[in-house]
């Protein structure tokens, strides 16, 4: 059985975060990434002001890596639609670009990086590994998103998440340029976004009963959704094609964990789900790995460290639950709509309040 200090089960931006301040701190952690190459996970790709700022300390600078940037929020329900500035600027780039440059500066930095190497179950004090190798670590350190690990896994939720890649145009980069979009239809919502290459990302979660509506098939459940959302369906048709989707079930949406499991460490979507309309996700993986490490080199428990971030998870939880709540019915959903044209800065305060401190 192999031994380590620090054992980090996942390379997307929770555990590079924890790996990177790990290793500034002298501690040489080890990272296990299953994917040998990066690639683009199932994300918005959507990097609020305040994720760009946390990705600075990180040594990582998003507009040189080619961010699209954002400063507004469009928002559509049917046929009615508004418009607001964000709190600051905020950007989209994908999580390939993103992933592999937070991967290069933790090893930059320090850590020990081994990629194609599958995490299978937690088993007590080791993680057992795809060959059937055993891994033993006084820290683990579990960040590996939305998929989990056999041993420890969460509670399991009813909603479905779909990514379509939509390839390139000019007139798709006229309708998105300098946008961020929200389109609420029953039982769920779509965020959309350009990103580095001109491309766009659209992201969307509804409820499990909506995708079997369509017999569970993503490519009939978008188009029923285009026909329900009209300008959605504009933007796909803007585009030169639209991909293939990624799908990934059972989301539990608002799950957060206090797990005093001795030595573990919860990080990004391991710690807490967040609604992904708030656009909140990726800031939330790098504050837990950065809040992980922090803990780990001041000799925190995981139990400590875990329920101090449980904490800070609650308002952002509470915030973005119930505007996904209103957002997946169509009369709650017009009700955001009118409220975000005609109240000044509520837009704006939604926004504030769903962040992670």
């Amino acid at each position: 059985m192999r031994r380590t200090s620090s054992l980090i089960v996942g390379g997307g931006p929770a555990g590079s975060a924890a790996a990177i301040a790990l290793a500034r701190r002298g501690l040489r952690p080890l990272l296990i990434e299953r994917d040998a190459t990066p690639r683009d996970a199932l994300c918005g790709g959507f990097l609020s002001w305040a994720t760009i700022a946390r990705l600075h300390t990180l040594g990582i600078d998003a507009v040189a890596l080619g961010a699209h940037r954002i400063e507004r929020l469009s928002l559509f329900a049917g046929k009615r639609s508004a418009e607001a500035w964000l709190p600051a600027q905020a950007a989209g780039l994908s999580r390939f670009a993103l992933d592999s440059a937070l991967i290069a500066q933790a090893r930059e930095n320090g850590a020990a990086i081994e990629r194609g190497v599958a995490a299978r179950s937690f088993e007590a004090d080791h993680i057992r590994l795809g060959g059937g190798e055993q891994i033993a670590a006084e820290a683990l350190l579990l960040a590996t998103g939305k998929h989990d690990l056999r041993g420890i896994a969460r509670a399991k939720g009813d909603t479905i998440g779909l990514r379509f890649r939509l390839e390139p145009s000019p007139s798709l980069t006229r309708l998105l340029a300098g946008r961020i979009e929200l389109h609420l239809f029953r039982g769920g919502y779509a965020g959309l976004l350009l990103q580095e290459d001109g491309g766009a990302n659209l992201c969307l979660a509804a409820r499990s009963a909506v995708l079997d509506e369509a017999d569970g098939k993503p490519d009939r459940l978008l188009a029923a959704i285009a026909g329900e959302a009209p300008r959605l369906a504009e933007r796909l048709g803007a585009a030169r094609a639209v991909g293939t989707a990624q799908a990934i079930a059972n989301i539990p949406y608002g799950w957060r964990t206090s797990n005093a499991t001795p030595g573990l460490y919860r990080l990004g979507d391991q710690a807490g789900v967040i609604p992904s309309l708030a656009g909140e996700g990726i800031d939330i993986a790098l504050a837990s790995g950065l809040a992980a490490a922090a803990a780990i080199a001041a000799g925190q428990t995981g139990a400590l460290y875990q329920a101090a971030f449980a904490r800070q998870l609650r308002r952002p939880l509470a915030i973005a639950g119930a505007l996904w709540r209103a957002a997946e019915h169509p009369a709650t959903g017009r009700m955001l709509v009118a409220a975000t044209r005609t109240i000044p800065g509520a837009a704006s305060i939604a926004a504030r309040l769903s962040r992670v401190r």
